[in-house]
């Protein structure tokens, strides 16, 4: 009896115990930093708050692609710790204001008064940072409030005395910089710097716990207006560092809290004051925690392994760092204007990767961070009222131009779809439908005629494909706005994807006007695309899946079709394109485009296959490991595909409302609602192996569907998943059970496409056209040079060209008409051939020498196909005439575009021969132009000669490496040519 009641007790007390430990779990001490700081991550460990405006973290790397932000787990020096970091981008820029404490003598070089370090000696989670600095024994700890941050320093038992090293000329290009020594115990000063961001401005306040009893300041560097400003405690330049000493025979600790703005130190000095008034070091760690542990509750997991819980809760904190709160805490902020403004009842943010981000991140957000949407939606509209347009991806109130499409639409609409309103919705229309009928990034042509051509603007399959799923967004906002005329003209649009749909491949295909771009290979990597090939983008229509699938001959074709791209054999070509990764066949979970494509097998009625492949894609790219990421974090979307996928389902259709499902990783999830409540999502029998959906229950009924919709969840409720080891290949295979995403084409008629290998006339050319509409009647119209245009007549039959022309075309279906579209054809000259010595890149070969002396001149866009590249190497050739040719003139068409690693041959060799063996020289003649990191230019290399001869040899000089400027410098350069010019 007693041992009965004593047993009670003790169950009694673990019952409390257990249950206020599901009360206050610990979420951030779930979170690994370091997912994703190795391999191709990009990630960061150090601390932030969520969407905080500091990131402190430590600087490992000071350059390279997998440098970005700024720390990488293979490396084993610590350059110090800066305030600013982005999470898994593909291009380097923050690392901004640099700190670094030490002991010994000041070194300025950053080689020097680097530390090694040894993981074993570092530790991470959500809101803290530690490491040991072995080469002097300190231990920094780190912790951030929202704006503001605070560094602890442990110096070594005996040292009597620190240092610590600011570096303002630290990784990017400074264009100006400050710093000014307060009094003894505050520092403050601003960097403005050059890099991704071109004009990126921090100010900051610093505050020593100590006072400082010595400090340097070293200005000297390689910029002319850079002065050291000796016995003054201020100096401004480009290469501004700077040492403070402290006494430590006392205490051996020294605290260091710093502040930021992007508006003044003035207001960098009041968020410090505000967030972190004292000196706890662990007070400002147990907010942070805090504030983690809030914000990672919103989605509590039960079940899995302690792995699985690790990877889920990191993904949750990566989908939680950005975008970037870029007020302070007086409501001031800096505008795309470069202005200050106020903001007026909302937070305004920065850091939107939204080409990534749109997809999954922030659909998740509109669903647990409803506030904070609304904040992210106003901040988009006072950049199209200071910027003039909504952001593509906005870094610290630069436009940088990144990436494409118009994707902060799908985030508003997506948002406006789930309640999110409190904005001014007109405004938000006006400001996409000024971006979408601009005149940028190919936008003009593909108004005009239905879609973008490479010769008009580069990656012009990708973007004709994403503005048509982004004008189907403005479709939905105008339709639920009353705006009908415009709700029908972006539908139109939103079909304008199909204009690329070829269907002798059975793939999206790049055009050069209206020819397909030839050779063809859907793996190969090209200027028609954006970060990827034809296999991402030929599914890259989501706002229509069923109009696709009808495309490829119906729903069984196209299941047929998405197979094959996760189980065909054909290896990646093209450019090399690290982004690229954790490949299924060509599914790429490591790039964006992706992200939807395994999903798509609900719509065709075989939901167990994408049960397969979303177990699969779980279980193999996300680990909790350094390189547990596939591919680049890229601000959250990496992290916000997994968040979904482990719950069971996927928007697959951002602003569609509409969710496809997929299999859960845990027992049990719970939504916790920003209105109080909850959406319990169970998966019965779940293990390893039992993966496949049986049998469903939504909100207490069965449900055979293969999809959610939002008002399933939006006040609470439940799901319920039974699960097996074997595939249920009856469940979601009838109609109403399958997902559909399909657009109203009954008004469309797509723009008809010439078959034929090229539209260049030697002596004739047979003239073919086609349309994916059968039903549609073809009309043409032929111009030849020099003359008016014919009236259009309906097309019957192929029909011949003798001389250079331009024929305008269009289709008509039932009296709807599509767009009307134009292709050149240019007479060639055929009393040449040429022979070329030196070997072309393969990603740029023009479409073989004839290329070279067909008499088309290109224009300075060398992406459109027309232009050869000889990659460290010079060029020769020798053209042949038919007959003796008294000749005026020789010279190359050629181009440079630094950046991309192009540079204009450095010298022009010019000799002629009878006989083709032994060849005079007539001309030599250098560049006119210097290597400058200008736009793309073209010039003719070449000069007057007087001459008859039946061969003329020309010979390029490589440009050779690039500059010591670049930042590739010491890389070998592209010699481009198009045309070699010989009157």
């Amino acid at each position: 009896m007693k041992f009965s009641k004593a047993f009670s007790i003790l169950f009694f007390i673990i019952f409390l115990f257990n249950a206020g430990f599901a009360q206050t779990k610990n979420y951030a001490a779930l979170v690994n930093p370091f997912i994703g700081t190795g391999g191709h991550g990009h990630t960061y460990p150090g601390a932030s708050m969520p969407f905080g405006m500091m990131q402190l973290s430590p600087d490992t790397r000071l350059e390279g692609w997998d440098g970005c932000s700024g720390y990488h787990y293979s490396d084993s020096l610590i350059y110090g710790f800066s305030h600013t970091h982005l999470s898994g981008t593909g291009i380097a820029d923050y690392c901004d204001v640099l700190l670094m404490p030490f002991t010994g003598d000041v070194k300025w070089n950053n080689k020097e008064y680097a530390s090694p370090f040894s993981h074993k000696n570092e530790k991470a989670h959500a809101g803290f940072y530690e490491v040991l600095l072995d080469k002097y024994n300190i231990k920094a700890s780190l912790t951030t409030s929202v704006r503001s941050g605070m560094h602890q320093y442990q110096f070594a038992a005996d040292a009597t005395e620190g240092k610590v090293l600011i570096d303002l000329a630290h990784r990017d290009q400074v264009l100006e910089s400050s710093l000014e020594i307060v009094n003894d115990y505050e520092v403050r000063g601003m960097r403005r710097s050059k890099s991704w961001a071109t004009n990126q401005v921090i100010y900051f306040y610093l505050k020593f716990e100590q006072p400082i009893i010595h400090s340097e300041l070293q200005a000297a560097g390689k910029s002319n207006n850079d002065s050291l400003q000796v016995g003054k405690n201020e100096a401004s330049g480009k290469m501004l560092k700077a040492a403070f000493k402290f006494d430590l025979k006392s205490n051996k600790i020294l605290n260091v809290k710093i502040g930021i703005s992007g508006v003044s130190m003035e207001n960098a000095h009041t968020n410090l004051d505000t967030e972190i008034p004292g000196w706890d070091f662990n007070l400002v760690k147990a907010n942070a925690e805090a504030a983690w542990n809030k914000e990672l509750s919103k989605i509590e997991v039960t079940g899995g392994t302690k792995d699985e819980q690790t990877v889920f809760y990191t993904a949750l904190y990566h989908a939680s760092l950005n975008p970037n709160i870029y007020t302070d805490v007086n409501g001031d902020y800096r505008g795309t204007d470069k202005q200050v403004h106020k903001a007026n009842g909302f937070t305004n943010y920065t850091v939107f990767s939204l080409w990534d981000t749109y997809r999954a991140l922030h659909p998740l957000m509109n669903i647990i961070n409803k506030k904070r949407s609304n904040d992210w939606i106003n901040t988009f509209l006072v950049q199209y009222k200071y910027g003039g347009m909504l952001p593509v991806w906005e870094l610290s109130g630069n436009e940088t131009f990144c990436m494409i499409g118009y994707h902060s639409i799908p985030v508003i609409v997506d948002a406006y779809r789930k309640g999110i309103i409190d904005y001014d919705k007109e405004l938000a229309l006006k400001a996409m439908m000024d971006f979408a009928e601009s005149n940028r990034f190919g936008l003009t042509a593909y108004q005009n005629k239905g879609f973008i051509s490479n010769d008009e603007d580069h990656e012009s399959a990708s973007k004709t494909m994403e503005y048509a799923y982004d004008d189907w967004c403005i479709a939905q906002f105008a339709w639920r706005m009353g705006k009908e005329e415009v709700y029908k003209k972006y539908l139109e649009r939103s079909l304008y994807y199909r204009n690329l749909f070829d269907p002798s491949t059975g793939h999206i295909r790049g055009k050069v006007q209206g020819f397909w771009f030839s050779p063809f290979k859907a793996g190969e990597v090209n200027n028609f695309f954006t970060e990827g090939n034809s296999w991402h983008y030929s599914f890259a229509a989501p706002h229509d899946i069923n109009g696709l699938a009808k495309l490829y001959g119906g729903l069984e074709k196209f299941a047929a079709k998405a197979d094959e791209l996760f189980t065909t054999k054909e290896p990646l070509s093209g450019r090399d394109q690290a982004d690229v990764t954790g490949l299924i066949g060509q599914y790429a979970q490591g790039n964006e485009p992706s992200h939807h494509m395994a999903y798509l097998f609900n719509y065709v009625g075989k939901p167990w296959r994408t049960q397969e492949l979303i177990s699969k894609i779980n279980k193999e790219f996300y680990l909790n490991a350094p390189d547990g990421l596939i591919g680049n974090e890229d601000c959250g979307q990496m992290s916000a595909w997994h968040i979904f996928s482990a719950m069971g389902f996927y928007p697959v259709t951002p602003a569609s409302g509409s969710y496809a499902l997929g299999t859960p990783v845990f027992d049990e999830v719970k939504m916790h609602l920003e209105n109080g409540k909850t959406f319990t999502i169970t998966a019965k029998n779940l293990s390893k192996n039992n993966f496949y959906v049986k049998s469903m229950q939504l909100n207490g009924a069965a449900h055979t569907s293969t999809f959610i919709k939002d008002d399933d969840f939006a006040n609470g409720g439940s799901m319920v998943f039974e699960m097996s080891s074997e595939p249920n290949k009856q469940r979601g295979t009838k109609p109403g059970e399958m997902p559909i995403a399909e657009v109203d084409d009954a008004a469309f008629v797509p723009v008809p496409y010439f078959e034929m290998p090229s539209n260049k006339i030697k002596e004739s050319i047979t003239v073919v056209l086609k349309n994916i509409d059968k039903d549609a009647g073809i009309y043409y119209s032929i111009q030849e040079q020099g003359g008016k245009a014919s009236a259009f007549i309906k097309y019957a039959k192929p029909f011949s060209l003798n001389n250079a022309a331009t024929v305008k075309y269009y289709a008509e279906k039932r009296g709807n008409k599509s767009k009307e579209a134009s292709q050149q054809f240019y007479k060639v000259v055929t009393d040449r051939t040429i022979t070329i010595k030196s070997k072309v890149h393969p990603m740029y070969t023009a479409g073989g020498p004839d290329a070279l002396i067909d008499g088309i001149v290109g224009t300075s866009n060398w992406k459109t196909g027309e232009w050869q590249s000889y990659y460290d190497q010079d060029f020769e050739a020798v053209v042949e005439f038919k007959q003796p040719k008294k000749i005026t003139y020789i010279g190359a068409h050629v181009l440079q575009d630094v950046s991309p690693w192009i540079l204009f041959p450095s010298q022009i060799d010019i000799a002629i021969s009878k006989d083709g063996k032994n060849f005079e020289p007539i001309l030599t003649k250098a560049k006119e132009n210097a290597v400058e990191d200008k736009p793309a230019i073209v010039q003719t290399l070449g000069g007057e000669v007087s001459t008859t001869a039946k061969y003329v040899r020309i010979k390029l000089k490589s440009g050779g490496k690039l500059p010591a400027w670049h930042e590739s410098a010491g890389y070998p350069s592209h010699l481009f040519i198009d045309e070699i010019i010989i009157k």
